[in-house]
């Protein structure tokens, strides 16, 4: 390995380190390990563990092809030691500030849409709905009041109409009324012959369904 290439890997450690910092430390803050299950910590860190050794390999491959040394650990230590001294704090504030800020673009894109979309589509579903249960109440009570109207018309004209035919068939002579009679139960006779028919003929449709 050259010196370059040494120079190289050490200064790419050292930047692993740091970030490794920066990602356990968002880690830990987005976690929020008291509230969690053990064993749903458990496996986070697992995975969190897993993909930081991944990524370091990754580039310690692109840096020496993956030859490992003994102060590529130190490296990794001094880079982890000088973000806990020195940028620590810094990213901390500005890593709630980022998550404060998301947080209130989220809350303010939520109210808009409640706003300006969600509310006015149920008004306008609430209007719709009233306006068609008034329309119908409408209908309703007007075909109520036809009926009751067209009651009373046929009432008023049924009544007197009853009352008329009563005296003209009281004044029609009798042989007439006589042949009406006689129509009358001719049909009346008939319509009886067809019914019985009707009658005999569905039984035994049904009892040969049977």
């Amino acid at each position: 390995m050259t010196l370059s290439t040494q120079f190289l890997t050490m200064l790419s450690m050292i930047g692993m380190g740091s970030m490794f910092g920066v990602m356990l430390d968002t880690y830990q803050r987005f976690l929020n390990r008291p509230n969690r299950k053990s064993w749903i910590v458990f496996f986070n860190d697992l995975l969190f563990w897993t993909v930081q050794a991944l990524l370091i390999f990754y580039i310690l491959f692109l840096v020496n092809n993956g030859e490992l040394r003994f102060y590529i650990f130190i490296a990794l230590l001094c880079g982890f030691a000088a973000y806990q001294s020195l940028f620590k704090g810094f990213y901390l504030e500005l890593l709630e500030t980022l998550i404060n800020t998301a947080i209130s673009i989220y809350r303010f894109l939520r109210r808009t849409f409640l706003l300006l979309v969600y509310k006015p589509i149920i008004g306008l579903i609430g209007l719709v709905i009233s306006i068609i249960v008034l329309i119908g109440k409408a209908i309703f009570t007007l075909v109520k009041f036809v009926y009751k109207v067209l009651l009373v018309l046929l009432k008023g004209i049924i009544i007197p109409l009853e009352k008329i035919v009563l005296i003209l068939w009281k004044l029609l002579p009798k042989g007439i009324k006589k042949n009406v009679e006689k129509l009358y139960n001719k049909t009346a006779g008939n319509f009886l012959v067809i019914k019985n028919y009707m009658i005999q003929w569905l039984d035994k449709w049904k009892k040969k369904k049977e």
